[in-house]
């Protein structure tokens, strides 16, 4: 596990079987044999490993109370509360751990990796909840409960979605509890892995999200009988940030087969929402870029403390628990995705608003049938909400540990309400994908009653006439909300 890893790669070999290999049992092992040795030798305390934590380092512990003063670490960092975070996080996390553990730097036994490896291949995942984490000398809480099932505490959730205690899990397997060494509980419960996670995962269903992009939009401008000037090339090689260039040319790509959007217009201008794409995507689409970079480069990164190296004969007290490089990505991506949001149900906004041969709220009967008007009401609220969880976490610091941690970077907290703004994205596309293919259906009436050309682009006229086909019902049969979620299970299931 001492390859580099991608974002991709990191998803895929969490949700795949574990094992630890002899390269990664030896560089392990080294670690763990230095440790010990430069324990033996040295004549200072050592952080973490003989001493107390946070603002107790300077309390020296007796050697023959170093394999408690870990096991007591974990029962009393294990302090997160709220709801249990899904089971791909926990996946993702434990996955990470591996990762972290496996460069060698952190001096843990292979017996640690493979109980924790037999975790994923057990899909017998720990009991950890969303809220606790500082972000700051890592991710305390939430790696401290992943870890409790290792000393026979804590519970585990089977994949039946039943619970076991940690000690249950260990009889079932016929291991004892382990006693750990000195470091090894530290080095278990400092480290990003909560906040990776969450990125990891967001990158995920935002890579989703930005491959159906350009569909959604373009069935939207082409209902709307948008212009298609706005994303010829030569305005964005004279601007050409590289987010831009692409969302432009995705859009011409499929604007260039559509029989609807090379009509005459009679409109000189369309609004920013349809005007802007590219500028508005393509800023989302780089801002995402740097957040994905940042990302990569923690999941190959060791995040513990201290850190054990053989070749300088040196054990270092550092800071790479730090969550600030993921915290400020996390709000930033947040922004970025809920600006997709903003400007999908802006779209929506003009799809009902009864305008260029489209009825008033794409209703059927206006007046007898309120048509689409509360489904962008629902867009609506998603939107605002998410410009209220985009108020940035990383910004925050509170002090803790008796002033020792003097400045966290929240990053925890920006991880999950990332989460929440893609969530309320992907229910505002949705709500758009659902509103611009009844808005088509009103545009082909139209065009046909003019005696104009009705097509959009053949790929795209396969997407909506699939997804017209698939439809439970109309509007007026059944609840909106129905709707709605065919919409999410269509583009992003």
């Amino acid at each position: 596990m001492a390859n580099f890893y991608t974002l991709n790669d990191a998803w895929a070999q969490a949700h795949a079987a574990v094992e630890l290999n002899a390269e990664t049992r030896d560089r392990m092992n080294q670690s763990v044999a230095f440790l010990h040795g430069y324990l033996n030798a040295a004549s200072a305390p050592i952080y973490g490993v003989n001493t107390g934590f946070g603002s107790l380092q300077n309390v020296r512990v007796p050697d023959d109370q170093l394999s408690e003063l870990q096991r007591n670490l974990l029962i009393t960092h294990a302090a997160g509360t709220g709801s249990v975070i899904d089971r791909p996080l926990r996946r993702l996390m434990i996955w990470l751990k591996l990762q972290n553990m496996a460069q060698g730097y952190s001096a843990l036994r292979p017996v640690i990796y493979e109980r924790l490896a037999a975790m994923l291949n057990q899909d017998c995942l720990p009991r950890v909840t969303q809220q606790g984490s500082l972000g700051a000398s890592g991710d305390l809480a939430p790696l401290s409960q992943m870890v409790l099932p290792l000393i026979g505490e804590g519970s585990l959730q089977e994949a039946s979605g039943q619970w076991i205690s940690g000690a249950e899990w260990l009889q079932r397997n016929q291991w004892e509890p382990l006693a750990l060494k000195p470091k090894e509980a530290l080095a278990l419960i400092n480290g990003t892995q909560f906040m990776l996670a969450h990125a990891v995962w967001a990158s995920r269903r935002i890579e989703r999200m930005q491959a159906q992009l350009v569909w959604i939009s373009a069935l939207s401008a082409d209902a709307f009988d948008c212009r298609p000037e706005p994303f010829e090339p030569e305005l964005h090689r004279i601007r050409p940030h590289a987010g831009q260039v692409a969302a432009a040319a995705s859009m011409r790509e499929v604007l260039a087969k559509s029989a609807i959007a090379a009509l005459p217009k009679k409109q000189v201008q369309d609004p920013y929402s349809f005007r802007c794409i590219p500028q508005v995507h393509g800023a989302s689409m780089d801002a995402l870029a740097h957040c994905f970079s940042v990302w990569s480069t923690e999941l190959n990164s060791v995040t513990d403390n201290p850190n054990v190296f053989e070749a300088e004969n040196r054990v270092l007290s550092g800071g790479n628990f730090h969550g600030q490089p993921l915290a400020l990505t996390l709000d930033y991506a947040a922004m970025a995705v809920a600006e997709y949001a903003n400007i999908s149900e802006r779209r929506t906004y003009l799809l009902i608003g009864g305008q260029r041969g489209l009825k008033p709220y794409l209703a059927d009967d206006p007046g007898l049938d309120s048509g689409f008007m509360i489904a962008q009401y629902s867009a609506a609220a998603l939107v605002s909400q998410n410009k209220q969880l985009c108020t940035p976490a990383s910004v925050d610091s509170i002090v803790s540990s008796n002033g020792q941690e003097d400045h966290v970077s929240m990053g925890a907290n920006a991880a999950t309400k990332l989460l929440r703004v893609v969530d309320n994205a992907e229910r505002v596309l949705a709500i758009e994908w659902l509103t611009a293919c009844k808005a088509m259906e009103q545009r082909k009436a139209f065009q046909k009653e003019q005696g104009l050309a009705d097509a959009t682009h053949p790929e795209l006229e396969k997407r909506w006439s699939e997804f017209q086909a698939s439809l439970p019902g109309t509007h007026q049969d059944i609840p909106m909300e129905t709707l709605i979620q065919h919409s999410m299970d269509y583009l992003f299931s």
